[in-house]
């Protein structure tokens, strides 16, 4: 197993952190403390507790639209992309259960040219998301639906995983991934 930098032991912390407390009740310090450091030292890691938020919130969009590249390019039909795509949540949330938090409301605080690179990103992933899900129906994999109706009730549901997930981290991935395709999917599959 790899050892992380401690960068990545302090974003894994102020991750754990600001899901805990929130990002606003979350300080510098008490970030400082969680590592077993004094406050100013941390500021040889990073330059503020934005950039930490930053970073986390933007790497994230990164692996979805990277993870949803890799399946749209992939030989398979279209029912298979969406079972992939619920398979993609089930992965990054069991890998980053308290930065995955995150993109469900302290994204807020993102702002100027992070923000707007960060709802590019959600932009994209959603816009492919909605044309997987129009070829389903189109392909006649899945019932006429409402698309943006679908989309939401599958993101929300997906967006949340990780507040489940926390308190049942011993379930399989796989049977997690399972049960997830079963409950968001075989509904609206003809």
């Amino acid at each position: 197993m790899n050892k992380l930098s401690r960068r990545e032991e302090l974003k894994n912390c102020a991750a754990s952190l600001f899901r805990k407390k929130g990002y606003s009740a979350t300080s510098v310090r008490d970030i400082a403390k969680e590592m077993g450091m004094e406050a100013p030292s941390l500021y040889n890691h990073i330059r503020s507790k934005k950039e930490i938020l930053e970073e986390l919130l933007i790497e994230l969009g990164n692996a979805f639209v990277g993870g949803m590249k890799e399946i749209k390019e992939a030989p398979i039909s279209s029912i298979q992309k969406l079972e992939r795509i619920v398979g993609l949540h089930v992965k990054l949330t069991i890998e980053h259960t308290d930065a995955i938090s995150l993109i469900t409301s302290e994204y807020v605080h993102l702002d100027g040219k992070c923000a707007k690179d960060y709802r590019a990103l959600r932009d994209r992933y959603e816009s492919d998301l909605r044309k997987i899900i129009k070829s389903c129906i189109k392909e006649g994999e899945i019932k006429q639906v409402n698309v943006e109706l679908a989309m939401f009730s599958i993101l929300s549901t997906l967006r949340w995983l990780y507040s489940w997930y926390s308190k049942n981290k011993n379930m399989n991935p796989i049977a997690l991934e399972q049960e997830m395709i079963k409950n968001l999917i075989e509904g609206i599959r003809k």
